[in-house]
């Protein structure tokens, strides 16, 4: 069985737009936007939110495609701005990710990179810094993964890359309904996609929309 490389869970807003302006980033806005919670709040209100502490959470639609985000993934692909703030050679190796000494992901992680640095673990999680076209990373990132799937997590800009390379197999995107306005664009309309994917258009009750694309 094909190795598929998937987008999942992405989060935009009703004008496309997943993060403030690159150079808004920091330590206390991992987004670069103010409130950008309200993108991804769909996901942390379901039962099968990892983080979740209290009993309770909603089902359906949401907590499927929750629960969907680990199914059968071997890697991930990330950009360096989804990693952490930093930008330019890398003063502080002591940065280990957003993630705490558990990250989520449970696989190897291939962080794309002009910078690269030494791989570490932390717990189930090890961080690979690669530099390298999208192919050349997806074919590290696939023999990683061993057989398994490979999500690619984007930020948007590493998400465009693997797109403008014809390398995606399938999307889920998450569009909120709300307007941000300014801010790093996935798409104009969600129509660009259309030459090449399917799409079935999914309203939930939590009032996301969730579009799901796949290869024709």
């Amino acid at each position: 069985m094909a190795q598929l490389l998937r987008v999942q869970n992405f989060n935009v807003s009703r004008d496309g737009i997943a993060a403030g302006p690159s150079g808004d980033q920091s330590l206390e806005l991992p987004f670069g936007l103010p409130g950008a919670e309200r993108l991804f709040s769909w996901a942390g209100a379901t039962a099968s939110w990892p983080n979740r502490t209290e009993p309770g959470g909603s089902r359906g639609l949401d907590d499927y495609l929750t629960r969907d985000f680990t199914h059968n993934i071997g890697a991930e692909i990330m950009g360096r701005n989804k990693f952490g703030p930093q930008r330019g050679p890398w003063q502080d190796h002591e940065w280990l990710g957003w993630w705490g000494d558990e990250p989520p992901f449970r696989t190897p992680v291939f962080v794309m990179t002009h910078h690269e640095r030494p791989s570490y673990t932390l717990s189930d999680t090890t961080f690979h810094f690669v530099d390298g076209e999208p192919s050349t990373v997806l074919a590290q990132a696939r023999e990683a993964a061993q057989g398994k799937d490979v999500r690619l997590g984007g930020g948007v800009s590493t998400i465009r890359q693997f797109l403008a390379a014809d390398l995606v197999d399938t999307l889920h995107i998450a569009v909120a309904p709300v307007e941000l306005g300014t801010g790093v664009r996935l798409w104009e309309s969600p129509d660009e996609l259309l030459d090449r994917f399917h799409c079935d258009v999914v309203p939930s009750p939590s009032g996301i929309t969730h579009h799901l694309f796949w290869r024709k």
